[in-house]
């Protein structure tokens, strides 16, 4: 085939993330397929939504949340994503090391280097599988229990070691309330759900997001060594030309549009993930000086995709 241009690489991907035409699809099959909703600010993925789903009725993610089949959890890049509960369960695992190497390199990691203080983290997961807490107050409450304890550098720790939700009210557009973290197993039941694999997390990007190089799913997720996933995944991918003599990933059924498919215009509220999930976003950000917009109160600031481009 004729090597793929940005533009031709920009249609794939929003062909894959629904921003060319709106589908009449449920929700919760939507944000699995997207591999979850960027939520740092907390009504964000409502907008995620508008632009991507026909009809788009806030109650329904709501009901969702509520009913704890989707919740919001640090996963991709260490942030805050709304995804399906058995995402939530499935991910975590594979995306741990991603999480420790940040928390690694804060100044809280930086001030507990060489401690163990693996039993006082288990005690605060513990506390927050009891009562969500935030995380002054946990950090409050580890410092009354141990004195002389750096407790907000262990609560930083707890905040990236163990896996957590904000549960709801939380990220709803009916209502809200500041962040509080609970445990995922208090918050789930225990659910057991097989751990995801590199080749998995590799395969539903390029289904989201491709085609795209292992160095794009690389920056999407925070994990390295995907070329090796990939070159297990061998025949199971296509690997196509692009115009600038690379090579892009591809999962065989993957939807390649005419590149001059028309793209309606869309508000992409902050943090789309459209935005951010390419280490090369030439595909959808214009050949300029782009600067995403700081996070604001949410669905306030943003950009607009004219003709598939920021």
């Amino acid at each position: 085939m004729p090597p793929l241009t940005p533009r031709a690489l920009g249609r794939a991907t929003l062909a894959r993330q629904l921003l060319l035409e709106r589908v009449a699809r449920p929700v919760l099959g939507v944000v699995g397929d997207l591999v979850g909703l960027q939520a740092q600010v907390p009504r964000v993925p409502h907008l995620a939504l508008w632009d991507r789903v026909a009809g788009y009725d806030p109650a329904e993610l709501d009901a969702l949340m509520t009913s704890r089949q989707v919740v919001r959890t640090p996963l991709m890049r260490t942030t805050i994503h709304t995804v399906p509960a058995d995402d939530a369960l499935a991910l975590r695992p594979l995306l741990q090391p991603v999480l420790d190497r940040t928390f690694a390199s804060t100044a809280w990691g930086q001030r507990l280097r060489g401690q163990d203080v693996g039993a006082v983290v288990a005690e605060a997961a513990g506390l927050l599988g009891e009562r969500p807490m935030g995380r002054a107050e946990l950090q409050r409450e580890l410092a009354r229990r141990h004195p002389g304890l750096d407790a907000e550098a262990v609560a930083s720790c707890v905040s990236y070691s163990v896996p957590w939700v904000q549960p709801t009210p939380r990220g709803l557009w009916a209502a809200s309330r500041a962040a509080v973290m609970t445990t995922v197993d208090a918050w789930l039941g225990g659910r057991a759900v097989p751990p995801a694999t590199p080749e998995d997390l590799l395969v539903r990007y390029l289904r989201a997001f491709g085609p795209a190089t292992v160095r794009d799913a690389q920056v999407w997720c925070g994990l390295t060594r995907l070329r090796e996933a990939a070159d297990r995944l061998g025949s199971r991918l296509r690997r196509l030309p692009t115009t600038d003599g690379g090579e892009v990933l591809d999962v065989p059924d993957g939807p390649l549009p005419d590149p001059d498919t028309p793209a309606p215009v869309r508000f992409l509220a902050e943090y789309d993930n459209v935005t951010l999930s390419h280490a090369d976003r030439s595909r959808v950000v214009a050949d300029a000086d782009h600067v995403p917009l700081p996070g604001g109160p949410g669905g306030w600031t943003g950009s607009v995709l004219v003709d598939g481009r920021v």
